[in-house]
């Protein structure tokens, strides 16, 4: 167990081992703020209300396909204390047509 997180954790990492997260492909990425403290806003009447930071995270969560041209935003949604969001990575159309590589 890693000494960083202190038996925090379960695990070291939940990140498979021989994969290149590089590599085309869809991933659920999840982010979460220190103590889960409510800085992205509150949940008023079933509807999330975005806080000045929240906006923020909005914003520039949906900037990331104008930084990288090759990744798509799929799904995303910011809760009061965490952002969950949907990415796909697709290079084939700059690398010429380069798939994931084999993993055997």
């Amino acid at each position: 167990m890693s000494e960083k997180f202190k038996g925090k954790y379960r695990t070291d990492t939940l990140r498979l081992q021989n994969w290149d997260y590089g590599w085309n492909g869809s991933y659920f990425i999840t982010f979460c703020t220190k103590n889960r403290a409510h800085f992205f806003g509150e949940i008023e009447d079933k509807e999330m209300q975005l806080s000045a930071i929240g906006e923020i995270a909005y914003a520039l969560f949906n900037e990331i396909p104008d930084r990288f041209p090759y990744i798509n935003i799929d799904a995303m949604v910011i809760m009061p204390d965490h952002v969950h969001g949907v990415l796909t990575i697709d290079k084939s159309p700059l690398c010429g047509g380069a798939i994931n590589r084999d993993l055997s």
